[in-house]
């Protein structure tokens, strides 16, 4: 009978368990996984009831419509139509019933589409008919002429233009190419999904560059951090660095430049300095790097960054150390990464979190959710970052960087040329910021096989600049 007892008790509290473990699961799939699963993309059933919404407009940050929501002719769905075309197309992403949604529109889908869940228990409460709801409006940071003139100004190039505010981070045009017009994906689809010029990633935050001579700026800071005194060590540059085993480091063309300091090395581009100092800062040059943010993720607002990359080298890799320091060797970088580094010592030493959005209103008008700017970290200090920007505004008025030039307006900058496996043709590099004193937006362009020096790069630069500037 004991027996008997002890086993419908042993019965009874396995039942118990896998009770409770069925009962967990089904409450952590209806609270968690549920609404994950109800807000997907790829969400075929949810389409039916998106399309019942009226998704909010999305506008540039003076007003200006680049998003909005039409009702289809004959019916009562409604069509995605981008105002913006291709110039937009990768700041905002698209969203198609076909093909998914991307970008802006997904990460704020929620507030786009009011909610998404909600609109269907709307609708199932209206008996399955039609619910007139109006999603939130998004105000991006973007400035429409602004972001055209950077569009237009790439050109056929491929590559990327980054324009952030200093101050606050708020991203003012983002562009990247080739590009695509979301308002027809359906006729293009296969073309842009087959193309190797791969018009459907978003270079700006996705694209990972080696940043060449940029990167001169991450090891001068680096240099001033780590090495009392360097700013008068004299540094005898033959125009070669022997790095042992047959393998050398010029600068370009082979130039001589003689007895230099950090900064000559710096207005100069000296590769020799530079790698020399890559050697020399070891460890010391990586922990700067991560305090930029290489190898690390960046906190941002409607955008999504790939991390860049810094490797950790051993220390008898002398050669990798070197190219290290010129931004070439395993060195990755987005477009975004270095307009932050610019936008860094252009505000004091202290990196600002990108943002795209700068606030939420309901069909009313009323705020929904208002953005404010925000501080990532100090990377360096304002000691520092003001020694940087003196470098920097040598090199556009009597450097490597004169290209980059506006006329009544002081411009900082550093450019760049950046060897890689693809093609003998290096990418072009500018990153910069203006004016010197008070500087209000900073800036990166890359063309990819835009040739030697930075020149390409630098005269975009300068029109993104002048438009901003002299509009």
């Amino acid at each position: 009978m004991d027996n008997l007892t002890n086993n419908i008790k042993r019965i009874m509290i396995i039942f118990l368990v896998v009770f409770f473990v069925l009962i967990s699961y089904l409450a952590y799939f209806t609270l968690v996984k549920g609404p994950e699963i109800v807000t997907r993309p790829d969400n075929r059933r949810m389409w039916d009831i998106r399309n019942k919404v009226v998704r909010g407009t999305i506008y540039d940050r003076n007003g200006k419509e680049l998003s909005i929501s039409e009702k289809k002719s004959g019916g009562n769905d409604y069509k995605r139509v981008y105002k913006g075309g291709a110039v937009t197309a990768h700041a905002l992403g698209y969203y198609d019933p076909q093909y998914g949604i991307t970008g802006l529109e997904n990460l704020y889908d929620s507030y786009l589409s009011s909610n998404i869940s909600a609109s269907l228990l709307a609708w199932i409460g209206n008996g399955f008919k039609e619910v007139n709801k109006k999603g939130d409006d998004v105000y991006t940071t973007i400035d429409y002429q602004l972001q055209k003139t950077a569009y237009d100004a790439l050109g056929s190039l491929k590559g990327s233009i980054v324009v952030l505010k200093v101050d606050t981070g708020e991203i003012l045009a983002t562009v990247s190419k080739p590009s695509y017009d979301p308002n027809s994906l359906s006729k293009n689809w296969k073309t842009l999904v087959n193309s190797k010029s791969v018009p459907l990633l978003n270079r700006s935050v996705s694209g990972l560059y080696p940043p060449g001579s940029t990167f001169k700026v991450v090891t001068a800071v680096s240099a001033l951090e780590n090495i009392d005194g360097i700013k008068n060590e004299s540094f005898n540059d033959k125009g070669k660095l022997n790095l042992g085993g047959g393998y050398t480091l010029s600068n370009d063309n082979g130039k001589v430049l003689g007895q230099i300091n950090l900064e000559k090395a710096f207005v100069k581009s000296s590769n020799v300095y530079f790698g020399s100092m890559g050697i020399r800062l070891e460890n010391d040059l990586f922990k700067t790097a991560q305090n930029f943010r290489f190898n690390r993720d960046i906190p941002s607002d409607g955008i999504v960054i790939d991390k860049s990359r810094f490797p950790k080298y051993k220390n008898y890799e002398k050669g990798n150390m070197a190219q290290s320091g010129i931004g070439q060797a395993e060195v990755l970088s987005t477009p975004i990464q270095m307009a932050l580094v610019a936008q860094t010592i252009a505000n004091d030493g202290v990196m600002m979190k990108p943002t795209l959005v700068n606030k939420i209103t309901d069909y009313n008008g009323s705020t929904v959710q208002s953005l404010k700017p925000s501080e990532i970290d100090r990377v360096t200090s304002a000691q520092y970052a003001s020694e940087i920007r003196k470098y920097m505004r040598d090199v556009v008025s009597k450097g490597t960087g004169t290209r980059a030039q506006v006329s009544g307006v002081q411009v900082c900058g550093k450019t760049g040329t950046a060897q890689h496996i693809e093609s003998k043709i290096p990418h072009s590099w500018f990153i910069g910021f203006a004016p010197y004193k008070n500087p209000q937006i900073a800036i990166a362009v890359i063309v990819e096989e835009g040739g030697y020096g930075g020149v390409a790069a630098a005269k975009i630069s300068q029109k993104v600049m002048s438009r901003y500037f002299h509009k």
